[in-house]
């Protein structure tokens, strides 16, 4: 806990068997009080290993939801066990534990309702591996979507994430997509409501565990971000009905 708020991290996990162990490893214990593992119908021992290491927590989805619906299982989850803090850490170790206390703190001192780790800021994307052709499609995407919804983050498709527990009983994210472009309506709708969101230099690593998604649906994927900050545009001028936003 920090000042009494309950700290939970959620795990979405798909084929993690690899990596689980060495990311809950280097969770701070020291102010995380629990941790939610969600595994989305794994064909590895994902959920073995998960109960190997003492993880109290365990949903394992009767059949695979999506990258979407395996996180509005984890916060529900987190919500259900009365978190105050949420943080989704992805078990695929492609992001550092060791920036949760900062991420958490801001929170804890109400200085920020939600913060996100940015591999863009500073050298994080680059020095860890990521692909050209991602980077360029992550600023070209960032760019159209600050302009449509009047911001300045960094970049909106970091999947390391922390929320409080307002953000998430306020934000109707049980009505999102239950694929990838679940995280862009997320922030759109946390941005329709009026909050700010923080962002911190977030190391990042590209491997052969590290979990990724194809051309295809990469593409898919763009299209749909777009078309998230236009529908978020649309509505903010009177002009849209899009449900995600009511």
């Amino acid at each position: 806990m920090i000042d009494k708020k309950k700290i939970v991290v959620v795990l979405p996990a798909y084929n993690a068997a690899k990596t689980l162990k060495q990311t809950y490893n280097e969770i701070p214990f020291d102010i995380v009080d629990e941790v939610i593992l969600v595994d989305d119908l794994s064909s590895d021992e994902t959920v073995k290993i998960g109960k190997e290491i003492g993880i109290k927590h365990i949903i394992k989805h009767e059949k695979n939801k999506g990258y979407g619906g395996n996180q509005k299982s984890c916060y529900n989850k987190a919500l259900a066990i009365g978190a105050d803090i949420t943080i989704m850490l992805h078990p695929d170790y492609q992001y550092t534990p060791q920036l949760l206390h900062s991420m958490c703190y801001l929170i804890a001192n109400n200085v920020y309702p939600v913060v996100i780790g940015s591999r863009i800021l500073g050298r994080g994307a680059s020095k860890g591996g990521m692909p050209w052709y991602k980077y360029v499609a992550n600023r070209i995407l960032t760019f159209i979507q600050n302009i449509l919804m009047r911001q300045k983050l960094s970049e909106y498709h970091t999947g390391y994430r922390a929320f409080s527990r307002e953000i998430l009983e306020e934000i109707n994210y049980n009505i999102n997509s239950d694929d990838f472009i679940f995280d862009n309506q997320m922030l759109a709708q946390i941005f329709y409501a009026g909050y700010e969101i923080a962002e911190i230099t977030c190391p990042t690593k590209y491997f052969e565990e590290a979990s990724s998604i194809n051309f295809s649906r990469s593409a898919k994927y763009g299209i749909g971000v777009i078309g998230v900050s236009f529908s978020y545009f649309f509505n903010k001028i009177g002009l849209g009905n899009n449900e995600i936003f009511k």
